[in-house]
């Protein structure tokens, strides 16, 4: 048997590849996007990828199922469980077997057993794996998808916080509670094989280790602690991370079949001419460095450096219109491969960065100020001070008569600040609030981003509070 492991980082997304060297067979489990790096993986070993296997239906990243399913012709194994909505739409367009809890199948000698373990999402399901062409007559570990992680388990809250589904994450989590009895009833000596590690929106403190072993998990997991029902509804539903609102879109579209890539190539270059009437139709996103778009920019562009994309596009573009790109031509390939693991697809161009900067258009640009340059201006309310990290990095402490709007809220909370004020905009180091302050600009907002952020403002020995409630300044 051969087990191979991808792991995105810029996702937390893992995904496996299982094959039979004995028949040459192999099926991929929870796959990405990107489903080269699993046909290449599987031409290097010599085996053919006949079938991808799904735990549910992702909400983070667009599903690379039936992308293998079009382009090889792979067999679909996903799950038949949970209520008629939460049904793979798109599964009787390809050879699929649709599953239900204690239904197994066969990849050459391997066999996967299939559990239902709702919670996370009700058509949730894991697979156990036995190589039985090693003569083995028990699992050897076990692909949880979102259910269990190491150190943690999904989150049953993202059908009502993402999704929209009112009064979903009580009784997900009261369904979560039984299947981690069931987890807890499997072999110790088990491995586990989740689809995700640290990073991921999926849960709460998810570790940086790839696997783990069920009586390891017994032992440590802060969540399998419990044998009080309510207890663990109360710990599982608090402290989770923001949810994405991308998280919708990623649910329908892996529900309803993802656009298929196939030989789709990279978006066109577009004449510097075109730039204002993209500008009017469409979001502009420069990937230049943030402390280069704040010292000149196109204006009504928004800036999202290349290696921010895949965690914040999803949060503040807007996937009804359409995207451009101001990118360098050595940018290009891995910023649509990104923004289509997120299901940008609609990426109608790109305009050379270089170009666009030598074209003499009209530009615009924003102040970078350390935290005691705008210490007396902030008390003094001469600026409004918005700190835009997560509620968790808020509530452990924050400047003193901050406004609190979390970047990834930003764009629907914009219509509010439109109020003649100079804005601040503060992150933890400076990177997120870069991308808040070009938001806040594009839309007609006067501001200034504090360079080093609250960890600066610490280090300069100034003022920290942790009062729940905002508490103005004084002029």
């Amino acid at each position: 048997m051969l087990l191979k492991y991808f792991y995105d980082e810029s996702l937390a997304h893992a995904s496996y590849m299982v094959g039979c060297q004995r028949a040459k067979l192999a099926v991929v489990v929870d796959p990405g996007r990107d489903i080269d790096q699993y046909l290449q993986m599987a031409d290097r070993e010599g085996l053919k990828l006949i079938a991808v296997a799904e735990t549910h239906i992702h909400a983070d990243y667009v599903s690379g199922a039936r992308e293998l399913a079009d382009r090889i012709g792979a067999k679909l194994y996903v799950s038949d469980e949970g209520p008629v909505e939460w049904k793979y739409q798109f599964a009787n367009q390809y050879d699929h077997q649709l599953l239900k809890d204690g239904d197994s199948f066969m990849i050459g000698n391997i066999k996967l057993d299939v559990l239902h373990t709702p919670g996370h999402t009700p058509e949730s399901i894991s697979f156990l794996l036995t190589d039985q062409g090693g003569s083995a007559d028990k699992p050897m570990g076990i692909f949880t998808g979102d259910f269990v992680f190491v150190g943690s388990i999904g989150r049953p809250d993202l059908l009502e916080e993402a999704a929209g589904l009112e009064n979903t994450a009580e009784p997900g989590a009261r369904d979560l509670f039984r299947s981690v009895a069931k987890f807890k009833q499997l072999p110790d000596f088990l491995q586990v094989w989740p689809a995700h590690g640290a990073g991921s929106a999926c849960g709460k403190g998810l570790g940086a280790i790839p696997s783990s072993t069920v009586g390891y998990e017994k032992l440590f997991n802060p969540a399998l602690q419990f044998t009080e029902e309510d207890k663990f509804v109360v710990y599982i539903l608090s402290d989770q991370p923001e949810a994405p609102k991308y998280f919708a879109v990623m649910k329908r579209v892996n529900k309803e079949g993802p656009a298929i890539i196939g030989d789709k190539g990279l978006p066109e270059s577009r004449p510097i001419s075109e730039l204002n009437s993209a500008l009017d139709s469409a979001t502009v996103i420069d990937l230049s460095p943030s402390s280069q778009f704040a010292d000149g920019h196109v204006p009504g562009s928004i800036n999202i450096p290349t290696s921010m994309l895949a965690g914040w596009a999803g949060w503040v573009v807007d996937y009804s219109k359409p995207v451009y790109l101001i990118a360098n031509p050595e940018q290009l390939a891995e910023a649509t491969r990104v923004l289509r693991k997120i299901g940008l697809d609609d990426i109608r161009g790109n305009f050379n960065a270089s170009q666009v900067r030598e074209a003499g258009l009209a530009s615009e640009s924003f102040q970078r100020s350390t935290p005691n340059e705008l210490a007396q201006r902030i008390r003094t309310g001469d600026v409004t001070l918005i700190d835009v990290r997560s509620d968790t990095e808020w509530s452990a402490g924050h400047i003193p008569c901050a406004e609190h709007h979390f970047l990834g809220r930003l764009p629907d909370e914009v219509d509010s600040l439109r109020d003649g004020k100079t804005f601040v905009t503060q992150c933890q180091s400076s990177a997120r609030s870069a991308i808040a302050a070009s938001l806040l600009q594009a839309a007609g907002v006067a501001v200034i981003d504090m360079s080093g952020g609250i960890a600066e403002w610490k280090e300069a020995g100034l003022p920290v509070s942790t009062a729940a409630e905002f508490i103005p300044c004084e002029a």
